[in-house]
């Protein structure tokens, strides 16, 4: 195909593609709902001389949607060590190669880390094209913190290991995002709900972007139950809000202190407890004080 021959079609109107550099473009295509495509996506796939996808079958939808022609050649994990070599003497051949998965941004759960790895190590460039993602796009509708989160990728299928992943993320301050399967979600979420706890805030949504696209919220224990009963269809997002500070106790407080105060004179014990507690400084030295029934120090605003 001539650079003049490139082109992709939307809205009954075919639209020349400008002409890219020789690179590998990481192009993030639709999950679900095919309108989510990008203007800058459909250039790239147009003006490609190859793109490598997850399954051509998936891919051919997409290219027929929109006028597409660029060759397809298959890239998963069953033969990605056989195809890397292909796509990267083409990339050596001053080839323009997209590569895309089968639903939202490649390199997400996908065996493209590793081509972009040795694309990067052979000197050639690397562009990202972004564009749809579930992990975003679950995590905006959640209802959850978006300051900080953490995608940890699929649980691990046997419950212990799955159990010992979910024990390693109890304390991480930031909302989880993992990727499910239908059949594991309730052992996921009882496991979820043990390790993290039944009170944590949660969501879990379902068909992002498509027809039947649904958003479950609720704490850990409630979507457990919710769930439990029969398994859902579709893909599948699971989001975990941040654990919950809880202010300690006036017993945890005295705990605390009194572990301080066996080393540490009350002043410096009550600002110990207070950095770990976020309780008052001045309220736990004077019942520093109490403990150790003693006078304030004078020298000491508490």
């Amino acid at each position: 195909m001539t650079d003049a021959g490139r082109a992709y079609a939307i809205g009954g109107s075919t639209i020349a593609a400008p002409s890219i550099e020789p690179a590998l473009y990481v192009v993030a295509t639709p999950i679900g709902n095919l309108g989510d495509i990008t203007v800058r996506a459909l250039e790239t796939l147009a003006a490609a001389d190859l793109v490598a996808c997850e399954d051509t079958r998936v891919t051919a939808v997409l290219m027929k949607r929109y006028g597409l022609a660029a060759p397809l050649l298959a890239y998963h994990e069953h033969n990605a060590e056989r195809q890397r070599p292909r796509l990267l003497a083409a990339l050596a051949e001053g080839k323009r190669v997209a590569l895309v998965s089968d639903a939202g941004t490649p390199l997400v759960s996908d065996p493209g880390f590793r081509l972009v790895q040795e694309v990067v190590a052979a000197g050639f460039r690397v562009v990202p094209i972004p564009g749809a993602s579930a992990v975003l796009a679950g995590l905006v509708a959640a209802g959850l913190p978006t300051d900080a989160f953490l995608f940890a990728g699929f649980l691990p299928a046997k419950g212990g290991q799955r159990r010992r992943r979910i024990g390693e993320l109890v304390q991480v301050p930031a909302t989880l995002v993992f990727f499910e399967s239908p059949h594991r979600l309730a052992e996921s979420l009882a496991d979820l709900a043990a390790g993290l706890g039944p009170d944590r805030p949660a969501a879990v949504a379902r068909e992002l972007t498509k027809y039947y696209e649904t958003i479950e919220r609720g704490t850990l224990g409630s979507l457990a139950e919710r769930f439990a009963a029969a398994a859902p269809k579709g893909e599948i997002v699971v989001l975990v809000g941040p654990p919950v500070e809880r202010a300690a106790s006036a017993e945890e407080a005295d705990a605390l202190l009194a572990a301080a105060l066996a080393s540490l004179p009350a002043s410096a014990a009550a600002a110990d407890v207070a950095r770990a507690t976020g309780l008052d400084r001045r309220t736990l030295y004077r019942r520093a004080l109490a403990l150790k029934g003693a006078a304030p120090d004078p020298g000491d605003a508490g």
